[in-house]
């Protein structure tokens, strides 16, 4: 930046305390009923970085998406409908996730593989981070979630706060444009037809 030595050092006198807090959260919790409580609902797929080749190239995809998790705490699934705008079109998929509670991760099985994210709680309760490869410096990967596509700066800046801990830089993000969201139809459509069979 073109700030004198030190104005920079001053301002990031009060960001150490702040991101060694944020960097004490980058570890999987297990996954509590109160954790499915709170991630139940409508969620934003707002940005992520990935080194891992293939994540990557899907998340390249993704103009937007965003989706709903119904948790089913006694089998130990999420239900999962979410909701993908790739190419100007919008995708829909229905799937379940498997939790893993005590080692606070969440798995889907695709193309014959299972994939496993550990999910991050962050201070902020509308928002979160799924984690991939932690342990995998080449292959290491974030993607950041709010219950808004417009999330707040603060938000943004703790998201920011745990890609600094993993020695992932801002340059390395790749964010959604909510403006190319093509699913608002179909998503209208399918509250309708819940609403109907509900009543029926």
């Amino acid at each position: 930046m073109a700030l004198p030595w030190a104005l920079a050092v001053l301002s990031l006198l009060p960001l150490l305390d702040a991101r060694s807090l944020v960097c004490t959260n980058v570890t999987a919790r297990p996954i509590t009923n109160a954790t499915l409580d709170r991630i139940a609902g409508k969620w934003f797929y707002v940005a992520s970085s990935f080194r891992d080749a293939e994540f990557k190239k899907s998340a390249q995809e993704i103009e937007t998406a965003f989706f709903y998790f119904a948790p089913n705490k006694t089998e130990g699934t999420i239900e999962l409908r979410e909701y993908l705008t790739i190419k100007d079109k919008c995708v829909y998929n229905f799937s379940y996730l498997n939790i893993q509670w005590e080692n606070g991760t969440l798995s889907k099985y695709e193309s014959g593989r299972e994939h496993f994210a550990h999910l991050l709680l962050l201070e902020d309760p509308r928002t979160y981070i799924f984690a991939f490869h932690l342990e995998d410096e080449q292959n290491r990967g974030m993607s950041f979630y709010a219950d808004t596509p417009e999330p707040t700066q603060g938000q943004m800046d703790e998201f920011y706060g745990v890609l600094a801990c993993l020695g992932i830089s801002k340059s390395e993000v790749m964010h959604t444009d909510w403006k190319k969201n093509q699913c608002e139809q179909l998503e209208k459509q399918h509250k309708e037809e819940r609403r109907r069979e509900e009543e029926s």
